[in-house]
């Protein structure tokens, strides 16, 4: 197996799993993630939008 096809491992910190578990449980909808240092600091779920 070539070096491009072997799969990567990557650490994942405890702020990006709790992100991948919120974007796991939504389901459909949408999210604004906001990003410091590299890190997710803050997740927000889109409640509710209507289109007149």
């Amino acid at each position: 197996m070539a070096d491009a096809e072997k799969p990567k491992t990557i650490a994942v910190s405890e702020r990006e799993r709790k992100l991948l578990e919120m974007i796991r449980a939504l389901g459909f909808g949408e999210i604004s993630i906001y990003v410091a240092d590299g890190q997710p600091v803050r997740a927000e779920e889109i409640k509710k939008s209507m289109k007149l």
